[in-house]
């Protein structure tokens, strides 16, 4: 099975340690999850600034940390991490939120949003999108051009962040330049050809789905809402440009692409890069996999062409 990845992605398969989280409480998972995480020790690079501020939302008050790289007002980028809803805090995408910093030209906003169980649907999503609407009437306080955000996540973060872009549209604003969508989750489905093809073996696994979303949601039904199934909505017009990122060895990969494909039926521009031999979990892995520093560089690239402004100096 590990011989169809790539070698190096298979490499650092074999030697972090196997978690099975739906055997786990949520405590338990998360504590294991930052372990392996420590692992990876992904590439980073030095921000001019990073501050941390707190927004008050409806669901609390919500940690935020502030990615600046040079003196120029610049467009925003709202990050959302990965973790099933249930794990995940703002240390996870730190390398990540620091590239695109650098090298996109954004001012970029990771959320630690209200993690389930304590927190269920729409805690998460409510509390990322007050964010978001803070950027958009308080973004002169942290060098952000209010009328250029950005919305982005890693799996789960990336639900959040297909999710705040309906809501954004529903709800009359504030108004997104782009969405990035990296290996998001997007549907509550378990039978697609990528499930039945990764449901083990590749690191995030069918069981470990099916234990997020019951940790997430109050109850099924609330799995037919676009706002946690974007893959639901019945109209995906009139939502930003968008780069959906795909994996080959995972179990979200068929709803990415159908994402992809739905935003390009409703006439949204839209581009969805496909990486072979690569598992879910692959973008931190940059200090040892070059597909996923060849991801890393694409993704910026896409920030940078969608939300920096014409003539802007980047790194």
């Amino acid at each position: 099975m590990l011989a169809e990845l790539d070698p190096q992605v298979a490499r650092v398969l074999a030697r972090l340690p196997k978690i099975e989280r739906d055997k786990m409480t949520p405590e338990d998972a998360r504590r294991a999850s930052r372990e392996r995480a420590a692992l990876l020790r992904p590439r980073t690079e030095p921000v001019d600034h990073v501050a941390e501020r707190s927004v008050s939302t409806s669901e609390g008050p919500v940690r935020v940390r502030v990615y600046t790289s040079g003196d120029a007002r610049r467009p925003a980028l709202v990050y959302l991490h990965g973790g099933g809803w249930v794990l995940g805090d703002l240390d996870g995408p730190d390398a990540l939120c620091r590239t695109i910093a650098v090298h996109a030209g954004c001012v970029v906003v990771s959320v630690e949003y209200p993690l389930a169980p304590e927190h269920k649907f729409p805690a998460a999503l409510e509390a990322s999108y007050a964010v978001t609407r803070w950027i958009a009437e308080e973004g002169d306080s942290i060098g952000a051009d209010p009328e250029r955000i950005g919305v982005g996540g890693e799996s789960a973060g990336g639900n959040l962040a297909a999710a705040i872009a309906l809501l954004a549209r529903d709800r009359g604003g504030p108004r997104l330049a782009f969405q990035l969508l990296l290996v998001p989750v997007l549907d509550r489905a378990f039978e697609t050809r990528s499930y039945r093809e990764n449901a083990e073996g590749y690191g995030l696994t069918r069981a470990e789905m099916m234990w997020f979303w019951s940790h997430y949601l109050r109850a099924p039904a609330d799995a037919d809402s676009p706002y946690a199934s974007p893959l639901r909505a019945t109209d995906l017009r009139g939502l930003p440009p968008a780069l959906v990122v795909t994996a080959e060895f995972d179990p979200l990969r068929d709803e990415g692409a159908a994402y992809a494909e739905r935003l390009r039926e409703a006439g949204v521009a839209v581009e969805l890069r496909h990486y072979r031999g690569v598992v879910h979990g692959f973008l931190p892995m940059t200090a040892e996999v070059e597909i996923a520093r060849r991801a890393v560089d694409d993704i910026v690239h896409s920030v940078r062409a969608t939300l920096a402004p014409q003539g802007a100096r980047v790194s």
